[in-house]
């Protein structure tokens, strides 16, 4: 046993190397195919990927590679330092400069992750004379963002806009005031109430910033995020979105008005110290971008097939809680409910994450779904055949 003092919790821990020694670990599982409908297992199992957040089905779309290809071959692998130095590059400022047409703000600055930007973008802009209000459920990323600002943090429950009322009124009306919540719920796949927030914040004179992580691809007119989706554009001040998603690659945005963004290329230590997104990603991203543009079919077909899992999941008699948008979770109860049916499922043939405490509260854990627009009505039939299946294995329906 090692006897340094700051190793005694990683000596103490033996949560996953029990759950590994009973076979049911349900992390880190290794891939050995291209992310698409279906995938290959390291143990060369064929499984119908219902995990992916890959909501277009890009990352394997011919234009999407060969864009990664040619900016290898005239870039090279990386930029070798930062934006803020020698990483800027002429396809990053299209990439910057296509987001911000998308969205609708004037101009866009890239991050290297779309974690960087929570991080980089709340820390930046909010101080010690400043509040912070946040949905209960935003994205660890926002979290994190908040926790490395010197502001005053408050909590509102989620999507409760009486309780964000309550929450503003409660400070002094001269305190800075920045309310950040996801667009997309990450795990519920509800939707933000936006009119009703945007409405609160031009009330108490308060900054909204909307995480679009989870809504690129998903929300809007033309998959143009949530502001679009309400018609709202010109009263989110800041639009952050990422390229892991529907944009088929890898790193962030953040959209608004160019003294902000200004000011954010020279203070946020997220962008200035992280170098650049090698050029491979920013020419995936900005291909997948044009694919998207020029198929609306996709967020079409993506929607026929939220409304067939949802309400197929719903008649079986599984619960789905707040979702409305192809973030599906089923609640399962307990934690050791999620991971034997997400083993089972495995061996089944379908791949599902579970998601167990302290996530989501105690007996609240669940299968989390999500799905891309090219997942046929057959996969999906297959799909709700072995949920059903194993369901009834463990009991969660008759």
């Amino acid at each position: 046993m090692r006897t340094k003092a700051i190793f005694g919790k990683c000596d103490a821990y033996d949560r996953t190397l029990i759950a590994k020694r009973e076979g049911y670990y349900p992390y880190f599982k290794t891939i050995t195919s291209e992310q698409d409908t279906e995938v290959y297992l390291a143990n060369g199992q064929k499984v119908l990927m219902l995990g992916s957040n890959s909501y277009m089905g890009l990352t394997n779309h011919p234009e999407v590679k060969a864009a990664a290809k040619k900016a290898i071959e005239k870039y090279g692998s990386g930029c070798a330092g930062s934006p803020f130095l020698n990483g800027t590059l002429d396809i990053h400022e299209e990439l910057a400069a296509g987001l911000a047409a998308f969205v609708g703000k004037e101009t866009a600055l890239l991050y290297s992750t779309g974690f960087g930007v929570n991080q980089g973008v709340i820390s930046t802009l909010t101080g010690r004379h400043d509040i912070i209000f946040m949905d209960t459920l935003n994205h660890a990323s926002i979290i994190e963002g908040s926790r490395l600002s010197f502001a005053t943090v408050k909590r509102y429950e989620h999507n409760d806009m009486a309780d964000l009322e309550k929450t503003l009124a409660s400070v002094p009306r001269e305190k800075g005031k920045f309310i950040v919540a996801d667009g997309v719920f990450s795990m519920d796949g509800d939707i933000l109430k936006l009119p009703a927030l945007v409405e609160l914040a031009e009330r108490y004179d308060a900054v909204v910033m909307v995480d679009d992580a989870h809504a690129l691809g998903v929300l809007g007119p033309k998959g143009d995020g949530t502001a679009a989706h309400f018609g709202l554009t010109d009263k989110v001040d800041l639009i952050m979105g990422t390229f892991s998603k529907s944009l088929a690659s890898i790193g962030g945005f953040i959209a608004g008005d160019a003294q902000t963004i200004e000011f954010l290329k020279h203070h946020s230590r997220a962008l200035m110290f992280s170098a650049s997104m090698p050029p491979a990603s920013a020419a995936s991203a900005l291909a997948a971008l044009r694919v998207m543009e020029r198929e609306p079919w996709r967020i079409e077909k993506l929607w026929r097939n939220t409304t067939l899992l949802r309400e197929g999941l719903q008649k079986l008699g599984f619960n789905t809680g707040l979702s409305e948008t192809p973030v599906i979770p089923f609640f399962v109860g307990s934690d050791m409910n999620a991971f034997f049916m997400r083993k089972r499922l495995e061996e089944e043939g379908v791949f599902v994450n579970p998601v167990i405490s302290p996530a989501v509260a105690k007996d609240q854990a669940l299968i989390r779904l999500s799905l891309m627009s090219n997942h046929t009505e057959e996969q999906i039939a297959f799909a709700l055949e072995k949920i059903a299946l194993c369901g009834r294995e463990i009991g969660l329906i008759p």
